[in-house]
């Protein structure tokens, strides 16, 4: 296996891991470019900033991100429940304000233990009640109202010199189903998705966020794939297709490829390959634990090496341009270096 196309795919990899120490394997990988880790709750504890420094000392513009919300999702404080208000509640009193002040208290928490990409806020709209995984993540089920919150949560979290990532494009907020568990597919008139669902991405995208995750959602109208995966949903993205506006120039990141919306229908190598196909920027893999007592106990390896391994393969066999690869590589590396500098001049 070519060691040049193996750093390549290194550049667009974004994997968890386990315990509160930099595993050997990552440390290795991140030396040899891999584009940074995400933090999940069993990395957490009074030890992460120096983590932090522990994989900066291996790869210096390492993007450390982590799932941050607020209200119901947090990681940095798991054991107890967040202290920061959720999107729910921030939604419900209306105060933008309010909001923004929330981002810039994320932010420094986030800056606080060394990680620079907070995935959030949430820019979907959450018009299906039965919403699984969404719900009170959601700014509301108005679409005006989330715009102009989701506008304003990115604007305090970037004045703290952190990257946000809006998440979930196309808009994950009409489907019952959760895309940890099945692979939801979105029902509506794609008018309707384009007046009631699109409209916080291009409020985010008008704030300047740096980054948007996409969601393992089909949109039959669209395609059969889901959109992380779908070149379509994420072309209309990067070039605003989606309303005519100006197009994305930030990091495509997707939801973890080791979700079963993606994992049991494309594996996740699979995945990984037609995500960079698609248009995607940054793959990330996802959380180890999650196949819980059946996890082994290199399960994070595991996932990187699928991931990467198949996207080498791809690209030996030209099933998947170069070009591509290090397009979406340069991309990911824009964002890092901004982010780097923002640390220098503390």
């Amino acid at each position: 296996m070519s060691d040049e196309l193996e750093r390549l795919a290194n550049g667009v990899l974004w994997p968890g891991f386990f315990g509160t120490t930099a595993p050997a394997w990552l440390r290795t990988e991140l030396a040899r470019g891999l584009a940074g880790v995400v933090y999940f709750a069993q990395n957490t504890g009074p030890g992460l900033a120096a983590l932090s420094d522990e994989i900066r000392s291996a790869n210096p513009t390492a993007l450390i991100g982590i799932d941050e919300e607020g209200g119901s999702v947090t990681r940095l404080e798991a054991a107890t429940g967040s202290t920061v208000p959720g999107a729910a509640q921030l939604g419900a009193v209306d105060d933008v304000e309010a909001t923004r002040a929330t981002g810039a208290e994320l932010a420094r928490r986030v800056r606080a233990i060394g990680a620079d990409v907070l995935l959030g806020p949430v820019a979907d709209v959450n018009t299906d009640p039965r919403n699984p995984v969404i719900g009170v993540r959601s700014f509301g089920a108005e679409t005006a109202l989330v715009s102009r919150h989701v506008a304003a949560e990115v604007d305090g979290i970037q004045s703290a010199g952190v990257a946000a990532c809006v998440k979930h494009y196309p808009g994950h907020g009409d489907t019952h189903l959760d895309s940890h568990h099945d692979l939801p597919r979105i029902e509506l008139d794609t008018d309707v998705i384009r007046r009631d669902h699109l409209p916080p991405f291009r409020a985010a995208i008008d704030a300047g966020a740096d980054a948007v995750m996409t969601a393992h959602i089909v949109v039959p109208e669209w395609g059969e794939l889901p959109a992380t995966l779908n070149p379509a949903v994420l072309g209309m993205l990067r070039d605003g297709g989606f309303d005519g506006g100006s197009g994305f120039d930030g990091v495509i990141i997707t939801d973890a490829l080791d979700m079963a919306a993606v994992r049991e229908n494309f594996g996740l190598g699979g995945g990984a390959v037609r995500a960079l196909q698609a248009g995607a920027d940054l793959l990330c893999i996802g959380n180890p634990t999650n196949p819980g007592p059946a996890a082994a106990g290199d399960q994070d390896e595991r996932d990187y090496r699928a991931a990467r391994d198949a996207i080498v393969a791809a690209l030996e066999d030209g099933s998947l341009s170069r070009e591509r690869v290090a397009e979406a590589a340069a991309r990911v590396a824009r964002l890092a270096e901004k982010l780097s500098a923002a640390r220098s001049a503390e």
